[in-house]
């Protein structure tokens, strides 16, 4: 997938694209620091870092790095179905 947006800078920037894990069985391993990429339905997809696991509710709680970024202080924690992928490798932008 393609990065846009610069929620996730200095790591992560705008052109980037980041290969997925997308096998579901290997999501319950995820844990604070993951990257992962997510349906909103308001937002659409969407790249963030996991701050918090509820494994009990399945849920995770996301933040981007950027101080304007949209994520969990202002939608709430992800729903674990809403996970498209972790992210597994990134290749930069070429400049």
């Amino acid at each position: 997938m393609k990065v846009t947006g610069d929620s996730l800078l200095p790591d992560f920037m705008n052109g980037d694209f980041v290969l997925l894990l997308k096998i579901p069985f290997l999501f319950k391993s995820l844990k604070q620091g993951d990257i992962v990429v997510f349906k909103h339905e308001d937002y659409g997809t969407m790249i963030k870092r996991i701050d918090l696991v509820d494994k009990r509710a399945s849920t995770v709680t996301v933040f981007g790095t950027h101080e304007d970024s949209i994520d969990s202080r202002h939608f709430g924690p992800v729903h674990e179905s809403d996970i498209l992928g972790k992210v597994i490798w990134r290749v930069k932008k070429v400049s």
